[in-house]
């Protein structure tokens, strides 16, 4: 929305923007969805969005971040709880445990989450995976921290750095990366990021940052059932959702790379199929078959229901985030910082790198700052002598680097951490927006060094 308002007032205005939301939510303790709701108002009337236009655009930012995470959230929830009340999210556990060993228990479940996290988006697979890192909490003890962000991060670097996922494969698209070379370099890069950023932190803030289990996970350790469901029936309920996503972004992933035509129903029929909502639909409908009969129906139902209601504040506050960074993306914030950044003749690689941090700070969505940022350096690739396959998929993950930095209030991630593990904000922006900078910044040095050796 072209509002025609200068680059310097529009900076001034984001900066603003984050300053009043520290203020109001840490120093003044205003619930975070009212202060989201009132910091988007006054962002686009100082902005210039007409007067007009400002609750559309509030509306749409808000509806479309619950579009993504509403039926998801609801979905995992009811997955989540059912395997909770089997005894399923404590037979995984202890499955994890017995294959690794009881100091390895974080290990065990960040490598579990960096396969599962291959097809997977990161809000589906932190959300089918929080009952089983809650049940390991609630068995050895110690802060909550110490095993969800392992996980956490190993979603978060695979869905950044790894096709088949969307935004390496857009990128890729549009800057010319071949997918094959650019899936290598990126798991070359992805797996010491996650040891380093994610489980090394992960340890280091949990000794330091004490969280107890969430009122949801409580009772994580009780189990409806006497005999307790198989670990293979559990594994194949988790690996279901997987394989279906999966299915999605690889024929995706083959589509873009001209393998296969996308006109051929039976493809369109599959990628339903395999839609994060669609597939985890199809997961919940196997868990009531395996479970109902011995939970009985209405034992089912109440359960399904019990686990709506004390995620109503995840959704909310994590639609209010997604409320804000529409604002922001609508107001011309990142395109004023991206055009300020992009002739100040740095590297490419570097220049890339600093352009999608700018654009993730301004608006929060990691995926807008990835496509959007390759899409402006796509003219400058081309332009660059010299540039090999190598360095162009070592762009590629400074881009995406620069994307999963510095999470903090605009970004729906952010509000979707804090809420499942029950943190207040300063916490938050002190355990998770901390890691998500770590694992940007070593993302992109690790590349940088990749593009110089290569």
């Amino acid at each position: 929305m072209d509002i025609g308002t200068d680059p310097t007032h529009l900076l001034l205005t984001g900066l603003g923007a984050v300053v009043l939301l520290v203020l109001l939510i840490i120093k003044m303790r205003v619930h975070a969805f009212v202060a989201l709701i009132l910091v988007s108002v006054l962002s686009a009337a100082v902005a210039g969005i007409p007067a007009d236009d400002i609750v559309p655009v509030m509306m749409k930012g808000f509806g479309g971040t619950l579009a993504s995470v509403a039926l998801l959230v609801g979905l995992g929830c009811m997955i989540g709880k059912l395997l909770e009340v089997t005894g399923g999210a404590r037979v995984l556990a202890d499955g994890l445990i017995n294959r690794f060993g009881e100091q390895k228990a974080p290990f065990a479940l960040g490598v579990a989450s960096l396969l599962f996290g291959f097809p997977i988006f990161f809000d589906a697979g932190l959300i089918v995976m929080f009952p089983i890192l809650m049940s390991v909490a609630a068995k050895f003890g110690g802060s909550t921290i110490k095993y969800a962000f392992p996980a956490a991060g190993a979603f978060a670097v695979m869905h950044a750095f790894v096709p088949p996922h969307p935004g390496p494969v857009a990128a890729a698209d549009l800057l010319g990366a071949d997918i094959g070379l650019l899936l290598l370099v990126g798991l070359l890069i992805a797996i010491p990021t996650w040891y380093l950023g994610a489980y090394c932190f992960a340890l280091y803030a949990g000794k330091k940052t004490v969280l107890s289990l969430p009122p949801l996970y409580k009772n994580t350790d009780s189990s409806t059932l006497t005999t307790p469901p198989a670990f293979g029936t559990v594994l194949a309920v988790l690996l279901t959702p997987v394989l279906l996503i999966f299915m999605d972004t690889g024929l995706n992933t083959l589509q873009v790379s001209g393998a296969i035509s996308g006109d051929a129903l039976w493809i369109d029929i599959l990628r339903m199929l395999g839609k994060t909502p669609v597939a985890l639909l199809i997961t919940l409908i196997l868990c009531l078959f395996l479970f109902t009969r011995d939970l009985g129906r209405e034992k089912t139902e109440a359960l399904c229901g019990e686990s709506l209601a004390p995620i109503c504040g995840v959704i909310l506050v994590t639609g209010a985030g997604g409320m804000f960074g529409g604002v922001l993306r609508s107001s011309g914030i990142g395109e004023a910082l991206a055009g300020l950044l992009q002739d100040t003749g740095l590297p490419v690689i570097v220049a890339a790198f600093v352009i999608s941090t700018c654009l993730r700070v301004a608006q929060g969505s990691a995926t807008v700052a990835l496509t959007t940022t390759a899409a402006l350096m796509a003219p400058i690739v081309s332009a660059t002598t010299g540039l090999s396959a190598v360095d162009i998929c070592c762009i590629v993950i400074a881009i995406a680097g620069g994307a999963t930095v510095l999470s903090h209030f605009n970004d729906s991630g952010f509000w979707l951490v804090s809420r499942l593990l029950d943190m207040d904000e300063k916490t938050t922006l002190k355990t998770w927006t901390v890691m998500e900078t770590l694992l940007g910044s070593i993302a992109f040095l690790l590349a940088a060094l990749i593009s110089v050796v290569f």
